[in-house]
């Protein structure tokens, strides 16, 4: 580790005004940012910390969608009595990710900040179209992930809350690395309230993305047989010790097909 200022602000317009003052890093749940820092691939010179921000906490029912606070830990999330009741697909996901010491600290906010490629959440996003309410504005869940690591937000903009609207049904599924418990793969199916179907797969390329052809075949028949059935082209995919790109093509129909199963 280096020496850095460590400041911890008392409300979103303070961590605000001290991350545009000091070009520093927020800090949430530390699992990646303090990580990234030891092995010095980042190295702020000032990093706030949000946890003393109560409005940044908080998951609650609003009309028809569920807004979860940006520093709601996993483990919050995958034991919230709404979260079951509304959006069962968004707890399991929760429950899924890393270890237990991982999940009692690390936070959806932070988590789709860094925007890991074989993250979670950003298939939850995606799928959901959901909206990610920020100190300045609201962008689309489509909007928001732009390559990896990199998303829309400015360098001073913090992550207040994310809006999920409530879909028909949904189930995530996954590949997980058995050290990390991170993706190899991750496919969230989603049927919304409108009845049309979305599909984001996280893992198997840089940034989350949408499975368009999934889509198209779930819209026709919303059946395992469908997805498994469905020709995922391979082009694009990630190269890596764990998996080629037809490898991950041919997971991402696998895991679809048991997301729809799931939900039966």
């Amino acid at each position: 580790m280096y020496a850095f200022e460590y400041r911890q602000a008392k409300s979103v317009a303070e961590a605000q005004s001290l991350l545009a003052s000091s070009g520093g890093r927020p800090l949430a749940g530390g699992q990646s940012l303090v990580a990234a820092m030891k092995l010095r691939l980042a190295q702020p010179g000032t990093v706030v910390d949000l946890g003393a921000i109560p409005d940044l906490k908080g998951i609650r029912r609003d009309g028809n969608a569920l807004v979860i606070g940006a520093m709601s830990r996993h483990a919050e999330v995958a034991a919230s009595a709404a979260v079951r009741d509304a959006i069962p697909a968004l707890a399991a996901l929760a429950e899924g990710i890393g270890d237990r010491q991982v999940r009692n600290m690390g936070t959806l906010g932070g988590s789709i900040a860094n925007n890991d490629p074989a993250a979670d959440w950003p298939s939850a996003v995606v799928a959901l179209g959901a909206t990610v309410n920020t100190s300045r504005r609201a962008i689309p869940g489509d909007q928001f992930f732009t390559g990896m690591y990199e998303t829309a937000l400015a360098p001073d903009e913090i992550i207040t809350s994310v809006s999920f609207p409530l879909p028909q049904k949904a189930a995530y599924e996954k590949f997980p690395n058995p050290a990390s418990r991170f993706a190899l793969v991750g496919v969230f199916v989603a049927r919304l309230a409108d009845g049309s179907v979305r599909v984001a797969v996280t893992g198997a390329a840089s940034a989350v993305f949408r499975a368009t052809t999934l889509e198209a075949a779930l819209a026709k028949a919303f059946t395992p047989e469908s997805a498994r059935g469905a020709k995922v082209d391979a082009a694009g995919l990630s190269q890596d010790l764990h998996g080629s790109p037809d490898y991950r093509a041919h997971l991402i129909g696998v895991l679809a097909s048991r997301a729809v199963a799931a939900m039966r």
